[in-house]
């Protein structure tokens, strides 16, 4: 079956399983030795529809996470859209995918998922911490919540309600509490957060180059590695399985 897939998370995580993908988007870039040769249509929130036809897929993956509903109701092709927004739907699409594509290592992935869920929820360790690349300042005090931050100018962190918020849970972090249906919600400042740790992720923002920046704002906190809690699939469950022992 030829796929092309909008979801980078999905386009990793296929080719692993030996699933042919033959369109994705220009931040699919795992696995780098993979992709190299298959064509880019777009990327999460733009695809060009001609690129997709003149390639014959015989699905287009989605996600509802990843990409808008436009996209889906644009398709010219037979598409798939997952939902993946907790460890526990990530379990559910992966057996969803398994069956789809009659294919026995999404299948087993699928089971490593259920494993990770059924793992006791460790003791979070502020001093070490999962995913950690390096300190922004090494924290003055001992914090009782996570804020893990997507974004600056504005400000954005996750919810618990995101597939990352889960992950983070799933560590043993307790992570900030906002409104319901707030995802991804959009803040001030992020001084005002006292009782908890600042966690910045590698990506989408590059808080890794901009430590100094951070630094003289009076921030304190971690840099982590954004692709082992966003990434669902293949790369996600691997770095649970690591730190959790399984």
């Amino acid at each position: 079956m030829r796929i092309v897939s909008m979801v980078p998370s999905w386009t990793e995580t296929l080719l692993k399983a030996g699933i042919q993908v033959v369109g994705r988007t220009r931040f699919c870039i795992h696995p780098p030795k993979m992709i190299t040769n298959i064509p880019i249509v777009g990327g999460t929130k733009d695809v060009n529809w001609d690129l997709v036809v003149d390639i014959k897929p015989d699905l287009v993956l989605l996600d509802q996470e990843e990409n808008p509903l436009e996209m889906a109701e644009e398709c010219p092709a037979p598409y798939l859209a997952t939902h993946v927004n907790s460890l526990e739907t990530l379990q559910k699409e992966l057996v969803r995918l398994g069956e789809e594509f009659r294919n026995p290592q999404l299948m087993e992935l699928a089971v490593t998922a259920l494993d990770i869920l059924e793992a006791p929820v460790p003791k979070w360790d502020p001093k070490r911490i999962p995913g950690f690349m390096e300190w922004v300042k090494t924290p003055s005090q001992e914090y009782e919540e996570v804020l893990y931050l997507i974004w600056k100018k504005p400000w954005m962190a996750v919810s618990r309600e995101t597939y990352i918020g889960s992950v983070l849970e799933k560590l043993g972090a307790k992570v900030v509490e906002f409104p319901a249906g707030e995802k991804y919600p959009v803040l001030d400042e992020v001084t005002e957060f006292k009782k908890a740790l600042l966690l910045f992720s590698s990506e989408p923002f590059p808080f890794q180059k901009k430590i100094a920046e951070l630094k003289s704002e009076g921030l304190e906190g971690a840099i982590v590695n954004g692709e082992s809690f966003s990434w669902f699939g293949t790369r996600s469950l691997e770095f649970l399985k690591t730190e959790l022992g399984l």
